[in-house]
């Protein structure tokens, strides 16, 4: 298949009548601060699995004291870090969840939202729009290999 039947056939990616550069430019810019988000959201994921992972660590950092004879010391470890909060009131699954119903979720809808009220619910038509400009005529080397 050609690129220009590709091109033609992808009609969710056009942009409609009556939307403006601008708004397709605004659009875009909003699309690209939720992918932005996307990524903090995976840090923060991050975050959780890898605190998540260390107080295991640290669970077995007491179980070895104590097999070394150091009960105290255990003792201490266990007492002080075991198990806390990673900030006052809170285990790395609050702040995810936090996040996600504070931020996330909200900016999440109100982009689509904005998507469908302004471009008919086209998503990404910035993006459709760099595609179609910025490729080579007759299309690229993979094309037409499928």
């Amino acid at each position: 298949m050609g690129d220009e039947e590709t091109e033609e056939q992808d009609t969710a990616h056009l942009r409609p009548a009556g939307v403006s550069d601008k708004t397709v430019e605004a659009l875009g810019a909003l699309s690209k601060a939720l992918e932005t988000t996307a990524r903090a959201r995976g840090a923060l994921y991050d975050f959780h699995q890898l605190t998540g992972t260390a107080d295991f660590e640290v669970g077995d950092a007491v179980r070895l004291l104590r097999e070394a004879g150091h009960s105290e010391e255990a003792d201490m470890v266990e007492r002080e870090i075991l198990g806390r909060n990673v900030i006052p009131g809170h285990w790395t699954f609050q702040i995810v969840e936090a996040y996600e119903d504070t931020y996330h979720r909200p900016f999440t809808d109100l982009e689509q939202r904005l998507v469908q009220d302004l471009a008919q619910g086209r998503n990404h038509l910035y993006e459709a729009e760099l595609k179609r400009t910025r490729r080579p005529a007759g299309g690229t080397p993979e094309e037409g290999e499928h």
